[in-house]
């Protein structure tokens, strides 16, 4: 699960031009593309599967340090799906910690 939401047109697939405006609780996303204009879901969903099953966890940034010190430089909020990540959710819910990042630094 990644931090940035995919959006693209649903009638064209253009992910890039794209404009967002709101009007009261509703967002409405429009295609710069075709014309096409959509309300925007909220709902977190799975990547994988498209459930909405999801619960929210966090995920450890990671920099170097001094060396080959690494620290925690922040946290980032991920969504884990309870079917495709279930045992992500499960050692998150156990130990109550953010999860590693998914790749270390090297350089």
């Amino acid at each position: 699960m990644s931090a940035a939401l995919d959006i693209a047109c649903p009638e064209c697939g253009e992910q890039e031009e794209l404009r967002g405006s709101r009007e009261g609780q509703t967002i409405l996303i429009t295609c710069e593309s075709c014309g096409v204009t959509w309300e925007r879901d909220l709902t977190p969903r799975c990547k994988q599967c498209g459930g909405d099953d999801v619960r929210v966890a966090f995920q450890a940034i990671m920099e170097k340090a001094r060396g080959t010190q690494l620290s925690i430089a922040s946290l980032k909020q991920i969504w884990l799906c309870l079917v495709c990540d279930a045992e992500k959710y499960e050692k998150v819910r156990e130990t109550n910690r953010a999860l590693p990042p998914d790749e270390l630094p090297t350089t």
